[in-house]
């Protein structure tokens, strides 16, 4: 009836589908900018790349390497005033890709993480609540899985990745934005 390369084109195709069918995607951009700054009346985007200096810098406060050189941070402001920063970390959890927001106050600190995509099997996501235990945290936490962050049993990728995305983001308003203020 098919012929052995067709079967095999139509295999891989129905396995795409099956490998889409797993993935969530939560919230576009624009959304997840939206509930990162409601009161804003301007969300304004910077984009930075990073230098050998810099890179060594984020890469030592955040405990893990950098998989690109060019960060882009969105600033929510009202009436002039900055009300934060948010930044989007996208990275592979096992082998496929997650996405969230990071938002930052003024000061620094975690306001809140919001799961953008999530394209491994939902089973590995962790729970709300599970993200919140980042809230309020600086660059000051150790943010370690296992010591101040805790685990969770059957998603420890994705308790790492998410650990090592938030470490970066702390790291890249230490190096990048600080001296701004």
């Amino acid at each position: 009836m098919f012929s052995r390369p067709a079967t095999v084109v139509v295999l891989l195709l129905a396995a795409l589908v099956v490998v889409n069918a797993k993935a969530k995607v939560f919230y576009s951009q624009s959304e997840a900018l939206e509930l990162a700054f409601p009161e804003a009346d301007e969300v304004a985007s910077n984009t930075f790349i990073l230098n050998d200096d810099q890179v060594e810098r984020i890469e030592s406060l955040a405990k893990c390497e950098l998989d690109s050189r060019l960060v882009k941070v969105y600033t929510g402001m009202r009436e002039g005033e900055v009300l934060g920063y948010a930044l989007i970390d996208i990275h592979n959890v096992r082998t496929l890709p997650e996405a969230f927001m990071i938002v930052l106050s003024p000061a620094g600190e975690v306001r809140s993480l919001r799961v953008l995509a999530f394209h491994e099997p939902l089973e590995y996501k962790p729970t709300s609540r599970w993200y919140s235990q980042f809230d309020n945290r600086s660059i000051e936490a150790p943010l370690r899985v296992g010591g101040d962050i805790h685990g969770v049993v059957g998603a420890t990728l994705s308790a790492r990745a998410t650990t090592r995305g938030v470490r970066r983001a702390l790291a890249y308003y230490e190096a990048l934005l600080q001296s701004e203020d």
